[in-house]
């Protein structure tokens, strides 16, 4: 994770900001003047910024945790895969126009068993976020994606999906080359696939973009994370004409993982470190782990045939409506 001279801030975080800069300021004398010993008052002010982290993430709004889920410190798919699983095998291009950079998926082991590991990645910085289209996926993306999912129910490996992007390219071309229905098409194949499948929002998890890879037994949100059709600022835009009603419509579209596990629509919350994922990228990777390898367990116990039923089921019972 990034050192502290190196860590960005949200606006969330202006106070442990303080303190952090305080933090620093007493390193940089301690460092200058050997003769007095600053130990105690560096321990006392690493102490603090861990406390303000667990205050204010305490009661966010709906708002701040979609700020969080944006961080741009937060780890992303390819930080996971280093920090969960072993040997991890890239796979690449979907055979058809081209490799598609948002999206990154290959064979890795978790724990001693070889799975299938999916997902979108943004970029760490302004060259890697170009390359990377910001996380939003190309329809070659998400055919890349359906041909690893196909090629682990080949070999009878469970997929894993990681979900983290504000949403599917929007782009002409995207459209002119199928974007609709390379994502309809991974829906219907992944509610078929007969091998285990297990889906967890990451970050942001928008609109059709999230649902390309976002079908499984069980679906899992981390705890400053977002999902729902559409993000708040289009929505503002659409409703209100204006951005400025961003913050009342992330509290309307109520996508926090409360709300998500609440309605049905996730199966679990995985915790965070205090503070957020940004602050401790080992113990975020531990923490879904060890939400990851039951679930995994469970899933493999179970029929493919009965497995598939549940999860068709599963997606049936989904909403709200009245049959007159």
């Amino acid at each position: 994770m990034p050192s502290l001279e190196n860590r960005q801030f949200i606006e969330l975080e202006q106070p442990i900001k303080e303190l952090a800069d305080q933090l620093k300021e007493v390193i940089r004398l301690s460092e200058k003047d050997s003769q007095v010993n600053y130990s105690d008052t560096i321990r006392q002010l690493e102490g603090k910024i861990i406390e303000k982290r667990g205050e204010i993430t305490k009661d966010l709004t709906s708002w701040q945790k979609v700020q969080l889920s944006r961080h741009p410190d937060r780890p992303y798919t390819l930080k996971y895969i280093d920090k969960m699983c072993t040997n991890f095998v890239e796979l690449h291009g979907d055979r058809g126009v081209r490799d598609d950079k948002a999206m990154v998926g290959g064979f890795a082991q978790l724990e001693g068993q070889t799975v299938m590991i999916i997902g979108q990645q943004k970029g760490i910085n302004t060259k890697m976020r170009q390359l990377r289209n910001f996380g939003m996926a190309n329809p070659e993306g998400y055919r890349k994606a359906l041909r690893l999912m196909k090629l682990a129910e080949k070999f009878n490996k469970p997929v894993i999906t990681l979900i983290d992007t504000p949403g599917a390219f929007p782009g002409l071309e995207a459209e002119e080359r199928g974007q609709g229905e390379a994502i309809a098409r991974n829906i219907y194949e992944m509610i078929r696939l007969r091998v285990p499948v297990i889906c967890v929002v990451i970050g942001e998890g928008a609109s059709g973009g999230a649902l390309g890879i976002g079908v499984g037994d069980k679906v899992l949100m981390l705890e400053n994370t977002w999902y729902t059709v559409i993000s708040p600022e289009s929505c503002s835009s659409i409703l209100w004409r204006s951005w400025e009603k961003k913050e009342v419509a992330a509290e309307q579209l109520k996508l926090t993982p409360e709300y998500m596990h609440r309605f049905g629509l996730v199966d679990g919350v995985v915790p965070e470190p205090a503070g957020g994922a940004h602050w401790d990228y080992d113990q975020a990777a531990h923490l879904l782990k060890q939400s990851l390898l039951p679930v995994l367990e469970e899933l493999k116990q179970q029929d493919p045939d009965a497995r598939i039923r549940e999860r068709i089921s599963k997606y049936s019972r989904m909403g709200f409506w009245n049959e007159l």
